[in-house]
């Protein structure tokens, strides 16, 4: 009996953790311009149905600043699923954050 209430107890706590979650403070330094194109110029595909995902900038905190993290070959969660990268937006309070690159359908 009372293992019927472990998954409703770890289901209850995901879900404090979830609720309890605060969204890390904006980046106040703009991100650099990203590479140019030769330079972050994708490897040859290791197989069918890889699609590129580019690089980007990570923040990594006022010591190290902005790195960048290099494109890699990867396959679709879902066939018929694309690829839509991540980007740095404006912050409504000012700042800028990261918006994580997903996969979606097409």
């Amino acid at each position: 009996m009372a293992q019927r209430w472990i998954p409703l107890g770890l289901v209850a706590a995901a879900w404090l953790l979830a609720a309890c979650y605060v969204a890390p403070e904006p980046v106040v330094q703009a991100p650099p311009p990203a590479p140019a194109p030769q330079l972050e110029a994708p490897p040859p595909t290791p197989g069918p149905g890889y699609v590129w995902i580019p690089g980007h900038w990570s923040w990594r905190g006022p010591r190290w600043g902005y790195v960048w993290v290099a494109g890699h070959w990867a396959v679709p969660a879902q066939a018929g699923y694309v690829w839509v990268p991540g980007y740095w937006a404006p912050a409504r309070a000012g700042g800028y954050v990261w918006i994580q690159g997903h996969w979606r359908p097409r």
